[in-house]
């Protein structure tokens, strides 16, 4: 294997030296850097993938942390820390409702405009998540202001 690159204190390695140390086929690897899937810069016609990003890439897919199935399916939807889409299976969608809900403190009361803001972080339609923390009763919604409700337990913590 060639010495991987070092510059400025960041370590860089080709999509070939990847494949290479974890014991995969080239063209796996090159796919899931197309697809995103293990974060790289494309120069030329090679990828250069940072060290730091193949070692979250790897944590990621370790099994040494169980997730229990709130976590599986935030990972599963989650790109880059945004929500591109919300699940329509009901059950999932709350997993991911509820991820974005704990962004919000209890006993504060919010603005509609900072609810938004916070909403808009993990996704872009802000009016359907806010729309279904109301109807999940996750948020509790009185003269245009926002509180979490408190009385409402995650359900991956039952």
């Amino acid at each position: 294997m060639e010495e991987s690159n070092n510059t400025g204190g960041l370590k860089f390695y080709t999509s070939n030296e990847i494949a290479e140390m974890l014991k995969m086929n080239v063209q796996v690897v090159a796919r899931k850097l197309q697809h995103g899937e293990i974060p790289g810069y494309k120069i030329g016609k090679d990828w250069r993938i940072l060290e730091s990003d193949l070692m979250a890439w790897l944590e990621k897919h370790s099994n040494r942390i169980a997730l229990n199935p709130a976590q599986k399916i935030v990972n599963n939807f989650m790109k880059n820390g945004r929500f591109e889409v919300l699940p329509v299976q009901r059950k999932k969608r709350i997993y991911v409702l509820e991820y974005i809900l704990q962004q919000f403190a209890l006993n504060k009361v919010y603005a509609e405009t900072e609810v938004n803001e916070i909403i808009t972080a993990f996704h872009d339609d802000y009016c359907l998540v806010r729309r279904e923390f109301v109807i999940e009763k996750m948020m509790l919604r009185k003269n245009g202001k926002y509180r979490r409700n408190a009385v409402y337990r995650l359900s991956n913590q039952e």
